[in-house]
């Protein structure tokens, strides 16, 4: 599912007087909610899952086009964990 169908699937599950606009928007708000969000903190909508920063270390790879030896920088990343509700549903 890519954005616009999850725009579809908000806009009728708001109903028919809902516009394609006002759905776009309620989900553009929730995503901008959640990447605040996890900046400062998990963000824990339950039933569903949990959004936690998490820390990459250091380490080796190898440029696969020469295959030669690089260093990688520790970084941090989102992870997204699934409830249990969630993976039930699955």
């Amino acid at each position: 599912m890519n954005k616009a169908e999850l725009i579809e699937a908000v806009q009728k599950n708001l109903g028919i007087d809902t516009s394609k606009r006002a759905a776009s928007d309620a989900l553009d708000a929730v995503l901008t909610a959640i990447a605040k969000g996890v900046k400062t903190s998990n963000v824990q909508l339950i039933g569903f899952g949990t959004f936690k920063v998490v820390k990459r270390a250091a380490r080796t790879g190898r440029n696969p086009k020469t295959g030669v030896a690089m260093k990688i920088k520790a970084s941090k990343t989102v992870r997204f964990v699934a409830s249990s509700a969630l993976k039930k549903a699955m």
